[in-house]
């Protein structure tokens, strides 16, 4: 399958014909340019996806979330931004730690734990205790514990959130999580962002995992394996390279837009097994750490209500992503917990 070997795409940019006039005689000259503009593994998309569902979640002040396919130059058909589990309910829905569309806002992570009835709990191991995990993510997540489907963010797109997610689970145990930047834009990786219709927004998730103790035995940081697997808007696709498993896009533009024409996306098939304990992610490329400031959290109360948890004194946890935060929009991660 073509995804699983590099692609040449070649691009055409001139080809013709000039008829001129010198010396009272016809001349002829025919001048023909190909450059080569992509070399990877990925699938290449160009232009808008075909939206099959609007907006997959309400929320007052909030951004539409659609679900669309984008199809590439091999004949694939691809979900963006990503294949999700939001509507589907055998899939548990995190808790609230604070969510402005459910208007449950927790002003302290005490208060949300005691709302909490235990009906929340996933138990994977019935002889263990309960883990919670304290999560921001912008903007949706899943998370999967040995392979079990444990919660996913119940805010797809806006307005930012964050949440709980407590299971029973004996250490070691293996942390899986879908990350999705959403996108207004299908297929573009793009929002509308004051004035601009095409603003490439940043993506970056916390977490922080305590025991029954509550004393952290995991956060966030560049010891977690993180790939991304769709990225988009690419203006150039030779600013893509690849580096073994780096999907690298550092030297592409970010710049907000109110053209999109000419916009191209990278899409990677996701492996079938990523969330299982026994996946081997040795290959994957580690997190790449981001700062508050760079994902601009400072006035999400979703995130400062919780200072002490995500930013705790003696073990903060640190915004992760893959190598690009604005334009990689689909990234998995995994982290196993000694």
């Amino acid at each position: 399958m073509k995804h699983l070997k590099h692609i040449t795409l070649v691009v055409v940019l001139a080809c013709f014909t000039i008829t001129a006039c010198k010396n009272g005689e016809n001349a002829k000259k025919t001048t023909s340019k190909t450059v080569e503009v992509y070399n990877g593994t990925a699938s290449v998309s160009q232009g808008p996806a075909k939206v099959i569902t609007q907006n997959i979640f309400e929320c007052e002040r909030g951004r539409e979330a659609p679900i669309g396919i984008a199809k590439t130059t091999d004949g694939l058909e691809w979900m963006v931004p990503a294949k999700v589990n939001f509507t589907n309910d055998s899939f548990p829905m995190a808790s609230d730690l604070f969510n402005p569309c459910t208007q449950v806002e927790y002003p302290s992570d005490e208060e949300a734990l005691a709302a909490l009835d235990g009906t929340d709990i996933i138990e994977i191991d019935a002889d263990s205790k309960v883990i919670t995990a304290y999560v921001f993510a912008d903007n949706y997540f899943e998370m999967y514990i040995n392979g079990v489907p444990v919660g996913k963010d119940n805010v797809p797109f806006t307005q930012f959130n964050s949440n709980i997610v407590r299971f029973k689970v004996n250490t070691p145990f293996t942390i899986a999580m879908k990350l999705i930047d959403w996108e207004e834009n299908s297929g573009l990786g793009s929002e509308d962002n004051r004035g601009q219709a095409f603003h490439p927004g940043d993506g970056g998730m916390v977490a922080v995992f305590k025991n029954a103790s509550g004393k952290i035995i995991a956060t966030t940081n560049a010891d977690w394996k993180a790939q991304t697997y769709y990225t988009a808007p690419l203006r150039d696709l030779s600013c893509a390279r690849e580096e073994g498993a780096l999907r690298l896009s550092e030297t592409c533009t970010t710049q907000d837009s109110n053209d999109s024409t000419t916009y191209y996306a990278l899409h990677w098939e996701t492996p079938t097994n990523w969330q299982a304990p026994d996946f081997n992610d040795s290959q994957w490329p580690n997190a790449t750490e981001f700062s508050n400031k760079t994902i601009g959290v400072d006035n999400k109360p979703a995130y400062t209500n919780f200072i002490n948890v995500f930013d705790n004194n003696k073990n903060d946890a640190k915004f992760i992503w893959s190598t690009n935060v604005i334009l990689d929009n689909e990234v998995l991660v995994r982290y196993t917990v000694k």
